[in-house]
């Protein structure tokens, strides 16, 4: 049967640990591993293989264009599956949906600092960063280490599901939005009802979203949610444009109390082929610098990051310098993803 040959890759993909397999109309499949792209099988997939494809997750190819859902294969790996269309041809991205959760030090992850942040009991965590660079694998090593560590009721609302949860010291409430919920933020407005201790909203994406997520942490609970932004600077500047002006200034004094940090990663090319080494800047709120994001000083907050005087706020230019003095980057890769190429010349000599 032509669903078989789908089935066929994303068993190659499993077995090779891939994130990704990517099957087009008339091409071969390609995988993604350790971050490279490679040939699954040579056999291009043909219209037919994607029709039966997207009719047996129950999508229509005729009259859809793009959709999300999930879908378990016979050996029981759970996907997250694009349907789309390029050009007139059909084509779908699976990632693998994991169970093994990696660990908070596992990742190479500040883990004294993100387990204080995880300690609270109310207030709002931010994970950021470019898609794919792990933002999903770090919220779920936090949810774990949560889980693994206290009582209490887990509740998520994702687009899609990227990892499942066994029931530990917690309990977990997973949500998929189109499946469980039509909306991040209806969810998260539903899930204030289910008497949830932790959230976690995949993505903030507009200003209803942003204003429940600070309003849920207002109420005593831990908010986890991500954005897809490159810096803190860029984090801050997102959220607040995302309401009206003349609500801008309430949003910025609510973020003051309710935020307890901003993580922001990126995995850059590691010294080795294949692999790839996560570089994170990150700002740690409190004292100080609640005054200047109530302030919208973002040049302060800036500053605090590269200052080095605290290991809780480090700018994405100091953890590139040390990326390169622990050997995990090479010299030209991080001047290559550097802000500015001159500065982190300068910095890498300890000029400041």
């Amino acid at each position: 049967m032509p669903i078989s040959h789908i089935a066929d890759l994303a068993g190659v993909a499993h077995r090779a640990q891939a994130s990704d397999l990517f099957v087009a109309e008339g091409a071969p499949a390609r995988v993604k591993v350790g971050g490279k792209m490679q040939e699954a099988l040579r056999r291009p997939a043909t219209r037919e293989d994607l029709v039966a494809f997207w009719r047996e997750c129950g999508v229509d190819p005729d009259h859809t264009l793009d959709h999300d859902a999930s879908w378990t294969s016979g050996e029981g790996v759970r996907f997250r599956v694009n349907f789309h269309q390029h050009l007139g041809r059909l084509g779908v991205v699976l990632r693998r949906i994991r169970s093994q959760i990696p660990t908070l030090d596992s990742l190479g992850l500040p883990d004294k600092l993100l387990t204080t942040w995880l300690s609270h009991r109310s207030g709002l965590v931010l994970v950021v960063g470019p898609t794919g660079s792990g933002k999903s694998t770090t919220i779920a090593s936090c949810l774990e280490w949560i889980n693994a560590t206290r009582s209490s009721h887990i509740v998520t609302i994702e687009d899609p599901v990227e990892y499942l949860f066994q029931d530990r010291s917690s309990f977990f409430t997973q949500r998929e939005v189109g499946t469980d919920t039509d909306s991040f933020a209806n969810g998260l407005r539903r899930a204030m009802r289910q008497a949830p201790d932790v959230i976690f909203v995949g993505e903030i994406r507009d200003h209803v979203t942003a204003l429940t997520a600070l309003q849920a942490a207002e109420t005593g609970h831990l908010v986890f949610s991500t954005l897809h932004s490159p810096n803190v600077a860029e984090t801050i500047d997102r959220i607040v444009n995302l309401v009206p002006p003349g609500e801008r200034q309430g949003m910025l004094s609510l973020m003051s109390q309710q935020l307890i940090g901003i993580f922001c990663q990126r995995l850059l090319p590691g010294i080795n082929e294949g692999e790839v080494a996560l570089v994170c800047e990150h700002l740690d709120v409190q004292g100080a610098a609640r005054d200047w994001l109530r302030a919208m000083d973002v040049p302060a907050l800036g500053d605090l990051m590269r200052r080095g005087d605290n290991p809780n706020n480090v700018s994405f230019m100091r953890a590139l310098v040390a990326a390169v003095k622990e050997g995990r980057v090479t010299h030209k890769t991080a001047k290559e993803f550097a802000p500015n190429a001159t500065e982190f010349e300068r910095a890498i000599l300890g000029i400041s």
